[in-house]
């Protein structure tokens, strides 16, 4: 790693560690060292990045709450030739983090944006998940909201038939994962496959692949659930999302018996699937009924 070659005006969107510390590049190092500045999403965050390996570059905070304003600050510096490096607090700028709009405005305005590669927390689920990496839809954080969250899936559902797999992945936070897995069931159903990525490249790092609801039930049986989240759900429709014209009891069956696999009992596997197909308990108890015959 050679300190001494200099560094060309620009900016500089620099990848980071998402949890260990050893997955930062040398060439990130040297550009955090030889850029005029450093505009962080949080300054303490990334001077605990900085000091551990020694770097002394001035930050500046550059987050969602003044990334206008303080873009425009830090393009007049990059118009008179300085080197400006961004980073978030963990992963890559630009990916559900802020440093976008600074790189479109340079990218107007004629500098040199660079991109310095390194973690990033939905490649790293995705490519451990077990689901097909050949095509996949980053979808950011799931809305916080349950209607806007239940929406976002039901757009994603009602595609999956007519497009090729594609498997989707959203960020989560640990307080409201399960109710994210309850509206994944009731809208793919239980047997979509799906994979949760935890506290990736940390110590308690894990990964929970299965159904919906074998996933489900799994975080449902913790006292409590913690780290950030990678959710991914399989892009090849399940028998719960064929189209209108195949068996009704099939579909609800199937779900029905994977629920009752996953730890829950008959009554509450027959409530969850009436719930997904907007039926009463009677008609599913009905259905579910000619399945066993």
């Amino acid at each position: 790693m050679d300190d001494s070659a200099p560094l060309a005006p620009g900016l500089y969107l620099v990848a980071t560690p998402i949890g260990n510390l050893e997955d930062i590049t040398l060439r990130a190092l040297r550009i955090l060292k030889q850029v005029d500045r450093i505009a962080c999403e949080d300054t303490r965050q990334t001077s605990k990045l900085l000091g551990h390996f020694g770097i002394t570059t001035p930050t500046v905070s550059y987050h969602a709450h003044n990334e206008a304003s303080r873009a425009n600050e830090l393009l007049e510096v990059l118009q008179q030739g300085g080197r400006i490096a961004v980073v978030s607090d963990a992963g890559t700028p630009g990916i559900a983090d802020p440093g976008a709009l600074l790189a479109r405005e340079a990218i107007d305005a004629g500098i040199v944006v660079f991109p310095i590669p390194g973690a990033n927390a939905a490649i790293s689920a995705l490519i451990a998940s077990g689901l097909s990496t050949e095509r996949f839809a980053f979808h950011g954080f799931l809305p916080s909201k349950e209607g806007a969250r239940r929406t976002a899936f039901e757009a994603v559902r009602d595609a999956l038939p007519h497009s090729e797999p594609t498997t989707h992945v959203f960020y989560e936070t640990p307080h409201r994962i399960v109710a994210a897995l309850e509206d994944v069931v009731s809208i793919f159903g239980a047997a979509h496959r799906v994979a949760l990525a935890r506290e990736l490249t940390k110590l308690h790092e894990e990964f929970l692949r299965g159904t919906a609801s074998e996933v489900l039930a799994m975080l449902q049986s913790r006292p409590s659930i913690r780290g950030e989240m990678v959710l991914l759900l399989d892009g090849t429709p399940t028998l719960a999302l064929r189209p209108a014209g195949e068996a009704a009891s099939a579909t609800l069956g199937a779900e029905v018996a994977a629920l009752i696999k996953s730890g829950l009992s008959e009554k509450d596997a027959l409530k969850q699937a009436a719930k997904s197909r907007g039926l009463s308990k009677s008609e599913a108890y009905r259905e579910w009924q000619r399945t066993r015959r």
